[in-house]
């Protein structure tokens, strides 16, 4: 039983009379009264043990946008039931939980819940509570009942306005405006002529002799690629860069990726890795790869560890076993490199390609520039430093074969996705 705010209002007034009154009998009257008044509302109000609660509505929503579930109560009983119902949700879920709902004897009804989550991963729904207000509204029958339901929540997945643009991009290396390109790796189209610039290793010698004239083959960029996106999820990808954690740029990033070289036509798998390997797609098919990808990336998180290169290493390896381009999202950071990625670089350079993209943090470019005061003057020196050992970091890089991209988190999936396709056009995919 749950008594509500006119039942307390009814008790101040009450206890008002029996100060006028002034005597006990006069107390007892009125508290016997309002007592008599209480248990008769609850008496009449609608039963809410036999109620029937069951879900329905949307599994699945963006980071960003709005999604509902719809909650559907059946009254057996043979009173109307009038009353309060609540349906809990985790705090970042952003439901509306308080609902005034009016259900007839033996009738049916339907709440909906809007749901406006504020974090990524899978949203839980907690138990739902119905309060049956008495007809008086003094007092109310209440039960609490757990009705499972969960919601994923998303990557927002910002970069998609990228895609048209990268998709036109495309179409001109492979579509209506086919370019065609030398390159080593990439798919036969013709012969022609030679002409002054031409990469001899390109001459075929062969057709040559049949003809008056050096002819050279020509490629178009190759399809059915394999691309492989692994993420580092450990303690760097937990900092935040113009408020979002580095994660979140390197999320956006895959996707974008992603979505890009299934439309060229290539296949893409995802690991994410720090001392355990927390998400995996691997082996699904074009239609059905993006959907995995992002499901798998909803429920990641930075993990406030350093990531185990040894691992990343084994895993990729066994999971590519052709060479292929490994697109690693990490972090420049000097000493996390040293001890995770850095000693076991060889030996994945030497099985495929490696193309490393990091977030920077445009906040580093505004201190090395400040001179006001000299605090500015230390802060700067401080910058200039960091930025020093990240371009360090990019050229120790570099020096083993590994193609190193950087860009704020605003702009790190077109970029990602530009060298993406310069790799295409030059056949070095």
């Amino acid at each position: 039983m749950a008594l509500t705010g006119r039942a307390a209002l009814v008790a101040l007034a009450g206890t008002l009379a029996a100060l006028a009154l002034r005597t006990t009998a006069g107390l007892l009257l009125v508290d016997g009264c309002i007592v008599v008044a209480i248990l008769a509302d609850v008496t009449l109000a609608a039963s809410v043990r036999r109620l029937q609660l069951s879900r329905s509505g949307d599994t699945r929503v963006m980071l960003g946008q709005r999604g509902a579930t719809t909650l559907a109560i059946v009254n057996p009983g043979g009173r109307e039931l009038r009353g309060l119902l609540r349906d809990s949700w985790q705090p970042s879920a952003g439901a509306s939980e308080r609902t005034w709902v009016r259900i007839p004897a033996g009738g049916r009804a339907e709440v909906t819940t809007t749901l406006e989550p504020t974090r990524r991963g899978d949203k839980t729904a907690g138990p739902v509570t119905v309060r049956s207000v008495g007809p008086l509204g003094l007092a109310a029958r209440q039960v609490s009942r757990d009705v499972p339901w969960t919601v994923r929540v998303l990557p927002p997945f910002l970069s998609r306005k990228h895609l048209p643009e990268k998709l036109a991009l495309l179409r001109q290396l492979d579509g209506q405006h086919r370019s065609l390109i030398r390159g080593q790796g990439s798919e036969f189209d013709s012969l022609r002529e030679y002409v002054i610039g031409d990469d001899v290793r390109s001459i075929d010698w062969r057709s040559s002799a049949r003809r008056s004239d050096i002819v050279v083959r020509t490629w178009r960029p190759e399809r059915d690629r394999r691309i492989l996106i692994v993420l580092d999820t450990g303690r760097t990808s937990a900092g935040r860069v113009t408020g979002l954690p580095r994660l979140d740029a390197a999320m956006d990033a895959a996707l974008l990726l992603a979505a890009l070289a299934v439309r060229a036509g290539d296949r893409v798998d995802l690991l994410a890795v720090d001392r355990q390997v927390r998400a995996r797609v691997v082996g699904a098919n074009r239609a059905e790869v993006l959907p995995l990808i992002t499901d798998a990336l909803a429920v990641l998180e930075p993990e406030l560890t350093e990531t185990d290169g040894a691992l990343l290493a084994t895993t990729v390896l066994a999971v590519a076993r052709r060479r292929c381009l490994l697109v690693l999202l990490t972090d420049l950071n000097p000493a996390a490199l040293e001890t995770g990625l850095l000693p076991v670089l060889p030996l994945l350079s030497s099985r495929h390609q490696i193309l490393v993209a990091a977030t920077t943090d445009p906040r580093l470019a505004e201190l090395a520039a400040g001179r006001a005061d000299p605090e500015a003057v230390y802060a700067a020196a401080a910058a200039e430093g960091a930025v020093a050992e990240r371009a360090r970091a990019a050229a120790k890089l570099a020096s083993l074969g590994v193609e190193v991209i950087e860009a704020p988190p605003d702009t790190l999936a077109p970029v990602l996705a530009d060298a993406y396709l310069a790799r295409k056009s030059a056949g070095r995919l």
